[in-house]
């Protein structure tokens, strides 16, 4: 089978044939997509397609992949109980996360350190699973390609530079990301702090 074989190239080896199911039952096309900074996959519901749409960053390890098309599995679940009568986000994503994740998490596919994290994540999950410090670190442990420098491992007024070649100076801590200054224009932007840079 084609979509089994495409999986296997994506997916802890253990999670393709519950993923295959979920896909089947729930009328999914997946998409494998491009790398796209702003998020890691997204879903689209059955509104101008007679299926539900799931697309997926390629760029991500096994077990990123698997935790991002459980994330917007949920948002599916959701849509077809409440259409979009409840927030994205809300309680109801929150529950159908946690019972879709469940399934997996008793299952031998995720390696301890990543399954010990996402038992404390999915208690209450976070609207991205980039704004789960935790569980992002320990995904990227995972990661085929060397990780790097992240904005977080250099000191505050440190000059750096993304990915795009634009030059920032490193600011203070607001909340959950750090805010930092163009070199260029000195206009503010708020970075994540596992942004990867190059330290100047």
């Amino acid at each position: 089978m084609k979509e089994k074989e495409l999986l296997l190239k994506y997916l802890p080896i253990n999670s393709v044939d519950q993923v295959m199911n979920w896909i089947i039952e729930n009328n999914v096309h997946l998409k494998i997509a491009k790398k796209r900074s702003s998020k890691f996959g997204d879903y689209r519901p059955p509104i101008k397609n007679p299926y539900h749409r799931i697309s997926i960053n390629h760029d991500q390890n096994p077990y990123a992949f698997l935790v991002t098309f459980v994330h917007e599995l949920a948002h599916l679940v959701v849509w077809v109980k409440h259409k979009n009568k409840v927030s994205p986000h809300g309680s109801e994503w929150k529950s159908e996360f946690r019972n879709l994740m469940e399934i997996i998490l008793h299952k031998d596919i995720f390696p301890d350190d990543i399954r010990e994290v996402l038992l404390v994540s999915i208690i209450n999950s976070k609207a991205s699973s980039s704004s789960d410090l935790k569980l992002i670190r320990v995904l990227k442990k995972y990661d085929n390609k060397p990780s790097g420098t992240y904005l977080e491992d250099i000191p505050e007024d440190a000059i750096f530079q993304i990915e795009n070649g634009r030059t920032f100076k490193k600011g203070i801590k607001r909340r959950t990301r750090y805010l930092c200054s163009s070199v260029q224009n000195n206009r503010q932007y708020l970075f994540h702090p596992l942004t990867p840079i190059k330290p100047i």
